[in-house]
């Protein structure tokens, strides 16, 4: 009965309209099996998890083995609250040059603060990404054993109101990470709070991203090239905005525009290593707009949900078997991490 909840969370005929050939609508009426990309993730309410856990879990497992990304409708995140973050991080980034690169901090492989426009390149990627973002992490209490490699989180002064809502925000992705992950140890046959030790403290991050406007030729970049990301799980909004592309099996690129207000997640490389494969990290880029797009900035909030940098990530129970061995050694998350961020040039 999952299926009964998998339904959009916004007027989804009407901005297929014009997406779609006509022929394949019927006013307020989709057909779900064709092959369009908006149809390949049905939003699954948060709503169900209340009701029918394992519905829950079901649903959003089907789509994370199939693409390894998934839509969630009804997720319950204060939207003035994320609406107050949008507002803060637009006039962030309208700041004159100068004055953001003041929080950009070297050698730490932009974990905290600002990474300035044509920093970040994809692992083995040609052309640096259009973008520039910022970075909020886990505040920890003085003294911690993982302040070594988790930074002190920076406040940007000019910008009122800064910490009480990107640092809730922030609190609020989460613990609402912790949910999804739990929906996904009860797909993998394991304990419900299977994730819970490994993600307690863990060095997650909250990107404020801005895309700036293509106005001219870019010279072969765009705003974020093919890449799989790093972490456990992402939890993005903002992903309505046309642009993003997911990589099917099949190799072919598919735009992820969800209707309005929907949580979009997808897995990232470190479980993909935990489950051996069985929840893919998916290929997925943000490509330059067109026509009168160019003229206008692309912003997102992707939270990027780590382990903590102990954890030991190796092939987790029932993930290998004779029809999938075991294909990697036990690697510590932080050993991972510093691993990736080399490949990507935010380290050295």
């Amino acid at each position: 009965m999952a299926e009964l909840y998998l339904r959009p969370c916004g007027h989804l005929a009407e901005r297929l309209r014009g997406l779609i050939p006509a022929q394949h609508l019927k006013d307020e009426m989709i057909d779900m099996t064709a092959a369009d990309s908006l149809t390949r993730f049905p939003p699954v309410s948060m709503t169900l998890l209340d009701t029918d856990p394992k519905a829950f879990s079901a649903a959003l497992g089907k789509s994370f083995r199939e693409y390894g990304f998934a839509a969630i409708s009804d997720h319950g995140l204060d939207k003035a609250l994320v609406d107050r973050a949008y507002t803060l991080s637009e006039a962030f980034f309208a700041l004159p040059t100068e004055v953001k690169e003041q929080y950009f901090i070297e050698g730490q492989g932009g974990a905290r603060g600002y990474t300035p426009f044509g920093k970040e390149i994809a692992k083995d990627a040609k052309h640096v990404d259009l973008k520039e973002f910022w970075h909020v992490g886990r505040d920890l209490p003085a003294g911690h054993p993982y302040e070594s490699v988790m930074p002190p989180n920076v406040i940007p002064s000019e910008i009122d109101g800064w910490k009480a809502t990107i640092h809730g925000l922030y609190a609020a992705f989460d613990a609402m990470g912790v949910k999804v992950l739990r929906a996904i140890a009860v797909d993998l046959g394991l304990e419900e709070t299977f994730f819970d030790d490994a993600v307690r403290d863990g060095n997650s991050v909250m990107r404020l991203l801005h895309y700036p406007p293509v106005k001219s030729d870019p010279g072969g970049s765009i705003r974020a090239e093919a890449h799989g990301d790093i972490n456990a799980i992402t939890l993005l909004l903002g992903a309505e905005e046309p642009g993003l592309q997911v990589m099917t099996r099949e190799g072919e690129w598919v735009d992820m525009n969800p209707p309005p207000n929907c949580l979009v997640v997808n897995m990232g490389d470190m479980l993909a290593r935990s489950t051996n494969g069985v929840l893919p990290s998916t290929q997925h880029r943000v490509i330059n707009p067109a026509g009168a797009r160019t003229e206008h900035s692309r912003y997102s909030m992707p939270f990027f949900m780590h382990y903590r940098p102990d954890y030991l990530i190796e092939t987790l129970p029932g993930c290998s078997g004779p029809d999938n061995p075991d294909q990697n050694e036990p690697i510590l998350a932080n050993d991972f991490l510093d691993q990736r961020l080399r490949e990507i040039g935010l380290l050295k």
